[in-house]
């Protein structure tokens, strides 16, 4: 018995593969239709020389060296076009003016999901967690997936 899949749950499928770019990418995506009322204008390639500034700018806003056990934090980066951050960053607590750190971070992230809106980009849905942060030689650093954070 064949199956017939409803043409709205396959573009809905092909349209959550869609990967997303990186800041930076200045790759751009299809077009939508000719006269389509979803056209909009592709922001210039400023709008993601802006993302890529405000990322380097919080990256050099977290501070990993010089922690002491229990010091060690993550913090979200960036906006995916479904919701939810692209990454995390590890810093230390006692060595990044947190507050500075996010406040950059919430202006990415805000810069992010504009553009994502004003382009229509998909993303897949998935919800990704922070990293566990492990300290090592006084660097805070990701632990690889499969390690558990120590008791």
């Amino acid at each position: 018995m064949k199956m017939k899949i409803p043409a709205a749950l396959a573009i809905a499928c092909i349209a959550a593969c869609t990967p997303s770019p990186e800041p930076g990418d200045r790759s751009r995506p299809p077009a939508p239709p000719a006269g389509s009322a979803a056209a909009e204008p592709i922001p210039a390639a400023s709008d993601t020389g802006t993302m890529a500034r405000l990322e380097r700018e919080a990256r050099a806003l977290a501070h990993a060296d010089g922690c002491a056990a229990g010091q060690c934090r993550t913090a979200p980066v960036g906006s995916r076009p479904c919701g939810g951050p692209r990454e995390y960053i590890v810093y230390c607590a006692a060595r990044t003016d947190s507050a500075a750190l996010f406040a950059k971070l919430a202006e990415l992230a805000r810069a992010e999901d504009a553009y994502n809106r004003a382009n229509q980009l998909a993303s897949t849905c998935e919800m990704r967690m922070p990293p566990n942060v492990t300290l090592s030689g006084g660097r805070c650093t990701a632990a690889p997936p499969n390690e558990l954070p120590p008791q």
